[in-house]
């Protein structure tokens, strides 16, 4: 599907009646949050049920309007991830929704085949998965575990594609939408040589994403049981991180009470002081193979043609690789001396 044809057929002034009648119609939005959900979303998010339909044209005729060659899905739905995770400011829910898709342009090592039967000894290794409880919230719990990942057996992109799949699976719930997620990073047994892969480029451009350029809303982000080298881990991450989510960053080293803070034990599995049984990361992989003719369609309707050049894009090329080497030079005698 191309961004022009896409926008042509949703442009309010295209054709005739006699002539929509003609093309397809897209699928009907229909709301699923809960009352309480309703009054949350409007709220904290400046959601108004009886605006939000008339706030999703505006988007789409702007992304019509701006970046016609987007090749961007323009379902209801699908926009109002976007406005959602901007307080439906439409400027602001256009540049995230450009972004989304430049991030995906300009790293094809992690969005090229694109789909969990790629990284299923991703989850298969347990690096990453999701509680199977929400927390008091309502947000679902992605459980990161570093140490779970052997180097040798495949690049640090493959656990990026799988955080990556994980998000967008649970981004096509208007429950997380409105309510947003909660990270726990478990870092014990992470050495020197594992962290040494997540040098400053990766880490600007994995930043970049969750802050810039996807949909959701990051609540907090526990890190439990990190090591001295987390120091050097976190010099890397924290030049790019926005203060608002610098602020949700929690260091628990290995007090488990100080995690039962931010996370209740009912909803943790014994592996961190929890009631819920055992981690069992084998339900979640199920739920994500289960999906791929899901995200197949989804990401069918994502294409960017390889000549299009929107502007205002959130990575920078050459220049942002230049600046990271450089970092990375300065950062390697500082991880050596926090290990």
């Amino acid at each position: 599907m191309s961004g022009d044809s896409d926008c042509t057929r949703t442009s309010p002034s295209a054709g005739s009646p006699s002539d929509n009648e003609l093309l397809p119609d897209r699928p009907k939005y229909v709301c699923s949050l809960s009352p309480d959900l309703v009054t949350k979303a409007r709220e904290e998010l400046q959601e108004k049920p009886e605006w939000r339909l008339r706030d999703v044209q505006a988007l789409r005729d702007m992304v019509c309007k701006d970046y016609p060659s987007l090749g961007t899905c323009l379902d209801d739905a699908f926009l109002l991830r976007f406005l959602r995770a901007r307080k439906f400011d439409y400027d602001r829910a256009l540049q995230l929704l450009v972004n989304y898709h430049t991030c995906r342009r300009t790293w094809p090592e992690v969005f090229n085949n694109l789909k969990p039967s790629a990284i299923k000894p991703v989850l298969e290794s347990g690096f990453v998965t999701v509680l199977p409880h929400r927390d008091p919230e309502g947000r679902h719990v992605v459980c990161i575990r570093p140490d779970r990942w052997t180097p040798s057996n495949y690049p640090i992109t493959e656990n990026i594609r799988a955080i990556y799949l994980t998000l967008e699976k649970l981004i096509q719930s208007e429950e997380t939408q409105v309510n947003g997620i909660v990270i726990l990073a478990d870092y014990k047994g992470v050495s020197l040589s594992k962290a040494s892969h997540f040098g400053p480029f990766v880490a600007k451009k994995v930043i970049g994403i969750l802050q810039d350029g996807f949909p959701i809303r990051i609540k907090a982000v526990n890190i439990i049981n990190e090591p001295r080298i987390f120091k050097g881990i976190f010099a890397i991450i924290k030049p790019f991180l926005k203060e608002k989510i610098a602020n949700r960053f929690f260091l628990h080293g290995c007090d488990l009470n100080s995690l039962h803070q931010n996370i209740p034990p009912v909803i943790l599995p014994e592996e961190y002081g929890g009631t819920a049984g055992k981690l069992d990361v084998s339900a979640w992989n199920q739920l994500l193979l289960a999906s791929e003719e899901d995200f197949l369609h989804d990401f069918s309707q994502l294409v960017l043609p390889c000549d299009s050049s929107p502007h205002d894009m959130l990575v920078s090329g050459d220049a942002d690789e230049k600046q990271c080497d450089d970092s990375l030079r300065g950062m390697k005698p500082q991880l050596y001396y926090c290990y």
